[in-house]
């Protein structure tokens, strides 16, 4: 994450064919301090990607004569920059397969502006969170609690017992954003975003689900945890001291 350019304003690339809502992004956005450059298809697109710093992409999935799902995958397979996608269906079918795309965010046509403005402000907030702790992760080759070990590098949890637990991908990354915040009351919606650090393979309300698996794999009674502790209507608390080992 960065401010781009030479005013130092987060700099926006809006993809849209509908030039009323070009014109709507830009000015709105514009008026809060945001730089916005806004194309009208892929290959405008492209151009400003491969010549600008840009911090966010606004994408419309219904562009004339072109799949905004596969300019999507594709941007997403080159970049990982932020991804809103914009959609003027009204059923869930555009914002699933976006999601499952690769893209952070969605919003529906007709859309509010300063509903777009903090969709775009808590994203980039985000993808900062993201940023600063990967910069803290790179570091880090274990985390070692009660008597566990995990070893990044090998993506290897070790048991007290010597034994090796095994973790599946979800598993894992949410251990490390518990691991990474410890004795801290975290909700399940900054479990979440704590978790895409590595990728998206866990969900919302899945957590819950991610979270019984890790009892069950590491807590001596699964019923009465004492590692990953429910805190009634605020999260979980990882309730272990942790200690870190870094290269």
């Amino acid at each position: 994450m960065h401010e781009s350019g030479e005013t130092g304003l987060t700099h926006v690339l809006a993809v849209d064919d509908d030039q009323s809502v070009r014109d709507l992004i830009t000015t709105y956005l514009g008026d809060y301090d945001m730089r916005v450059t806004a194309v009208p298809d892929e290959r405008e697109m492209s151009k400003v990607l491969t010549r600008e710093a840009v911090d966010l992409v606004l994408l419309d999935l219904r562009l004339k004569g072109e799949d905004g799902m596969d300019i999507a995958r594709k941007l997403r397979a080159t970049s990982k920059l932020p991804i809103i996608i914009l959609t003027g269906r009204q059923d869930d079918a555009d914002r699933v397969m976006g999601l499952e795309l690769g893209a952070d965010d969605y919003l529906t046509k007709p859309f509010s502006p300063r509903v777009l403005l903090a969709r775009i402000r808590a994203l980039l907030r985000r993808t900062r969170m993201h940023e600063t702790l990967a910069d803290t992760v790179a570091n880090i080759r274990a985390y070692r609690f009660a008597g566990w070990d995990l070893n990044l590098r090998l993506r290897r949890l070790t048991a007290p017992d010597g034994r090796t637990v095994p973790l599946r991908n979800g598993e894992f990354n949410l251990l490390i954003a518990f691991l990474s915040a410890p004795q801290r009351v975290l909700a399940r919606e900054q479990l979440l975003d704590l978790s895409r650090l590595h990728n998206a393979e866990v969900y919302d309300r899945s957590v819950d689900v991610q979270v019984g698996r890790l009892r069950r794999k590491m807590e001596a009674d699964p019923r009465a945890p004492t590692l990953i502790v429910t805190e009634r209507g605020a999260g979980y608390v990882f309730k272990a001291a942790v200690a870190v080992v870094r290269d």
